[in-house]
């Protein structure tokens, strides 16, 4: 063989090895290990038992960059059931992942379960928290924080610093006692306080430098109320809402619903001192703050004068301000293609659901229902009944697609049919005097309206069709209506909820099976072979590998 020739084919052997080993390369692998317990909190300065995550409340933030996977190793210590949920990241084609009594088994206590979550094609800010029970009201939650990867381009310039704001309403009473007021058929009480970080008045230092510019990612992890954030002096630029770069609107404070995500910049460009940074609830006769300090550096000022007061009962700002959350067309997301690239609004859906909570008393007992249906967990989780075929469990079409016009409310296993690759139109309806929020796992999807009063076709000519922002959960405002496009582009049994945890524990909400007859693993995985399985799934084998 000729010289020419060997050099030829050892250069096409090494391109085939080169190009072979980029076919294959993963995603990086971040490995993390948990261990939840319980512990002595003292949030509003009275000892309680908190469940604690490695020791911490709240528990350690998550870092990752887009497409990462997350190996999460989570060891129950509790005297009790345990699972975490992950507000709004996607679990693409794996719902296995989804940490939701309808999708896992729990973690019974001494017992460990090993998460596998890939946050595909997603960035943004984002919280885990333990679904299960009450848990939220003792603990375990944390921020989640999702990068872009290196060569995106982000619509802004990196920040001096990155802080992370979990904040909401907090109960003096412990986390089983909350159940059981819920379980005796009663709301629960007006919250005792608001917490940042876990602390109450004061409890929290944010240190900042004259002159430069700082990301503040705020989530309202609370359990009941709306909340309003604001910085005294300080403008708010909102730059991204649960994974959607916005436009870089400003804003002097931002109304925040239960279970929502936000990222906004703020310049540090006042005199140097300290600054207040409030909380305080919204759409509550009876208001309650608290407060953080921003602290500039070399500053010897403390905080002084009054808290900066911030938007109460009124509802009219609320929605002007949802209405000037925009997406930023030209941006890109986790993606270098702009986000506007997708054309939402040209796309026709192919069926309208129109969900409509209400408050019913169903065997004396208050409950709260969705179309009529009060959910109820199954022995058996959805998912695991789903896969492995166990009849009996649930049926599709227990909930139906719009409300059913009586009063006449009832208990059920409630799961909503549906196809993978429609694009449906949701229609939330309110008819009651409190603000709803709601959330859906799984996806994102596109908020195109808000109206007063009932929802008719005739409302979509008002809908925002071309630069809506889209995001996971949404405010519904009273006696009114919001509507959402959604592409069902990811296969599985997503939970659909409320975020208010007395509304969710009692009833209101509902699972969406997204189905595909293929058992591609291009569609969906199957099931994982680590699965935990209780119920009418004991016994059953999960796959070899």
């Amino acid at each position: 063989m000729r010289p020419c020739m060997c050099n030829l084919l050892s250069f096409l052997l090494l391109l085939v090895t080169f190009l072979s080993a980029f076919v294959h390369c993963e995603d990086p692998y971040r490995f993390l290990t948990w261990k939840v317990t319980y512990g002595d909190i003292y949030p509003l300065g009275v000892k309680q038992q908190g469940i604690l995550i490695n020791g911490q409340f709240p528990g350690p933030q998550i870092d990752a960059v887009t497409n990462d996977n997350l190996i999460i190793n989570v060891y129950n210590y509790l005297r009790e059931p345990f699972l975490i949920s992950w507000n709004g990241l996607q679990h693409r084609r794996n719902s296995w992942q989804d940490g939701v009594e309808g999708t896992n088994c729990p973690i019974l206590p001494g017992r460990n379960l090993t998460y596998a979550i890939q946050v595909k094609d997603q960035i943004g800010s984002y919280f885990y928290f333990p679904s299960l029970g009450m848990h939220k009201a003792a603990g375990a939650f944390g921020g989640i924080r999702i990068w872009s990867r290196p060569l995106i381009p982000v619509p802004f310039p990196p920040p001096a610093g990155d802080f992370t704001i979990l904040a909401g309403d907090w109960f003096k009473l412990d986390h089983r006692r909350l159940r059981r007021v819920l379980e005796n058929g009663h709301n629960l009480p007006f919250p005792d306080g608001l917490l940042i970080n876990g602390r109450g008045w004061n409890g929290n230092t944010f240190t900042v430098d004259q002159g430069k510019t700082y990301r503040f990612r705020i989530s309202n992890v609370g359990l009941t109320t709306s909340i309003n954030f604001r910085i005294q002096g300080h403008s708010l630029k909102l730059v991204e809402v649960e994974g959607s770069h916005t436009l870089q609107n400003s804003y002097s404070s931002l109304d925040i619903h239960l279970g929502q995500s936000y990222s906004v910049l703020v310049t540090a460009d006042q005199p140097v001192k300290d600054y207040y940074i409030v909380v305080s609830t919204r759409f509550t006769r009876r208001i309650l703050t608290t407060t953080s300090i921003l602290h500039y550096s070399y500053s010897r000022i403390g905080v002084s004068g009054p808290v900066p007061a911030g938007p109460t009962l009124d509802i009219t700002s609320s929605v002007y301000q949802a209405r000037t959350i925009r997406w930023n067309l030209t941006a890109s997301g986790p993606r270098p293609n702009p986000q506007g690239s997708y054309h939402y609004g040209l796309i026709q859906p192919s069926r309208t659901i129109m969900l409509a909570n209400s408050a019913p008393y169903i065997n004396g007992k208050q409950r709260y229902a969705v179309n009529g249906v009060s959910y109820v967990a199954p022995d058996t989780p959805l998912k695991l009944a789903d896969y492995f075929n166990i009849q009996g469990v649930f049926y599709v079409g227990s909930i139906p697609t719009s409300p059913n016009g009586g009063n006449n409310a009832y208990l059920q296993t409630s799961v909503m049919g549906a196809n993978f690759h429609e694009f449906v139109e949701i229609v939330f309806q309110n008819w009651e005097d409190s603000v709803q929020s709601w959330h859906i796992d799984g996806y994102s999807f596109f908020v195109v309206g808000f109206g007063s009063g009932q929802w008719t076709q005739d409302s979509r000519v008002h809908y925002n069709l071309r630069d809506t922002v889209a995001r996971c959960t949404v405010q519904v405002y009273p006696r009114s209506w919001t509507a959402i496009y959604m592409a069902l582009d990811n296969v599985g049994m997503w939970n659909i909820r409320s975020e208010n945890w007395a509304r969710q524990y009692l009833g209101q909400q509902f699972y969406l099976r997204v189905y595909t007859p293929s058992k591609s693993w291009r569609d969906e995985y199957p099931v994982p072979k680590n699965a935990l399985l209780c119920g009418r799934a004991s016994g059953r084998r999960t796959r070899p590998f």
